[in-house]
């Protein structure tokens, strides 16, 4: 492993002209390390018979990094990011919400304004009591007297039905 430290230490110049030739200027710290990865893959594989290890280091590290830069360009080709002025442009039209509501309003039938008030803050808009009373500006026990109301007809309509 010391012999691969120093090599780092030589080579880490190297490694970083070669990101300034390739105009890397995005994740440099993710390059730096495909650079060292270069550079492992060469000392690995490198034949002395076939020239000088300076020249397959280089070679091999500049080429780790074009594979490395070539994908992340298609992913980042495929990845489409939305800017902010989208998000608050869209409008939530979604009928199945409309019809959600026609449908629990027909099981509000026969209830006060105020138990439907419950009934739809609580299954349509997930509010607990604490919320319903804060937005109505009511007591919490109010509240709950909707609720045990609502609760008591619907299941009169229920038993009804059956």
């Amino acid at each position: 492993m010391e012999h691969f430290n120093e090599l780092v230490v030589q080579y880490t110049p190297m490694i970083h002209k070669i990101m300034r030739t390739l105009h890397i200027y995005k994740n440099h710290e993710e390059f730096y390390q495909t650079g060292l990865i270069g550079l492992w893959e060469a000392q690995l594989n490198f034949d002395p018979s076939k020239g000088s290890f300076a020249n397959y280091a280089y070679t091999s590290i500049k080429g780790k990094m074009l594979v490395e830069m070539n994908q992340s360009n298609k992913h980042e080709e495929r990845i489409i990011y939305p800017k902010e002025e989208f998000w608050s442009m869209i409008e939530d039209v979604n009928p199945e919400s409309l019809l959600e509501m026609e449908t629990l309003l027909t099981y509000c039938e026969g209830l006060t304004e105020k138990e439907t008030k419950w009934v739809i803050a609580n299954y349509k808009d997930c509010l607990s009591i604490k919320d319903i009373a804060k937005t109505e500006k009511v007591s919490i026990s109010a509240v709950k007297q909707w609720r045990v109301g609502a609760l008591r007809k619907l299941r009169e309509q229920v038993e009804m039905q059956n």
